[in-house]
């Protein structure tokens, strides 16, 4: 069985990476040599045969291997979720398991953690070995972030980060946020936040598994953690007061229109029927949806007093963990 309570917990998601995982162990095992640490490899589904390779690993060395099979793949949030539940370390850090993140940088991110008294360090890959259609990009998606979260980082989807275990335990990773996980943290009260220029090493085994899907899922991901950051515990303050401000709105014109229509007919000249002027339907819909709105506002205020974790995730096996 893995050591209790070990000074680090290597948390490594990983799909179809076969070929990199027993060079990415001893990697590990060289830099960590002498210290107490556990490496918890999450397979997510994979369709080749990373799972056997990290049985055989953990079979090995149950002293620092944690294996855990997810039954299908769930994606990255849901290994890193699963894996921070596992985590015992008092320094928690997430890599890839390709390879492109160097395990030299561990030391370096737990004092920063430990000795600095960080509550997170980003891993920030300065200098990257990936083609424009990639960096540029990035580069956007980064700026886009920092202007949205307020969190002044300039790599937040790098996967080598160190947290202190009582932040991971605070968290949810759910849907796709692995990318936006320093506003996770952040909107979790740990705001001693800082980052740390890593390596980046050329991808060696296989092609990466992320397409240019992820730049739009990226995008879509980030106006939804915007917004649930501001109002995710509040949304009757968003949806409530943009449908009370159209509301009444609307209804000041429909007033206008009606006392304008009233006017006339007093006068003795009803030239036009009411229903006959465009404004009249335009202000009785901005009504209707003003008050959609404010109703929309009130059950999204008490689901979101009532709501459950979304996070339950079916696992498969599991091995020298036995919670």
């Amino acid at each position: 069985m893995s050591i209790e309570n070990p000074d680090i917990s290597l948390v490594v998601p990983l799909f179809d990476e076969e070929e990199s995982l027993r060079e990415l162990k001893q990697w590990i095992d060289v830099v960590l040599e002498g210290r107490t640490y556990e490496v918890i490899f999450i397979d997510d589904g994979s369709r080749d045969t990373s799972w056997q390779v990290i049985q055989d690993m953990a079979e090995n060395d149950p002293e620092h291997v944690v294996a855990i099979k997810m039954a299908r793949n769930y994606g990255k949030s849901a290994g890193l979720h699963t894996g921070f539940q596992a985590a015992m370390g008092k320094v928690v850090i997430t890599m890839d398991a390709d390879l492109q993140d160097s395990p030299e940088e561990i030391p370096e991110l737990e004092r920063k953690i430990i000795g600095e008294g960080y509550d997170m360090v980003s891993g920030w890959k300065k200098k990257r070995h990936d083609p424009l259609s990639k960096t540029i990009p990035t580069r956007l998606y980064n700026a886009a972030t920092r202007m949205v979260s307020g969190i002044q980082l300039n790599d937040f989807n790098c996967g080598l980060k160190a947290y202190r275990l009582e932040v991971v335990k605070a968290i949810e990773v759910q849907g796709e946020m692995h990318r936006y996980i320093p506003i996770l943290v952040k909107n979790a009260g740990f705001d001693r936040i800082a980052e740390q220029v890593v390596q980046h090493q050329a991808r060696k085994y296989g092609s990466t598994k992320f397409g240019l899907e992820r730049f739009m899922n990226g995008f879509l991901d980030l106006l939804t953690i915007g917004f649930m950051s501001r109002f995710g515990r509040k949304p009757m303050h968003f949806f409530g007061a943009l449908g009370a401000l159209m509301f009444i709105i609307s209804f000041v014109g429909f007033s206008w229109i009606a006392l304008g229509k009233l006017s006339t007919i007093v006068q003795g000249d009803p030239s036009r029927n009411i229903t006959e002027i465009s404004a009249f339907y335009v202000s009785l819909t901005g009504m209707i949806m003003g008050l959609q709105f404010f109703l929309a506002g009130f059950i999204a205020e008490m689901s979101s007093r009532n709501d459950s974790s979304r996070s339950d995730y079916k696992i498969a096996a599991k091995i020298n963990r036995p919670h």
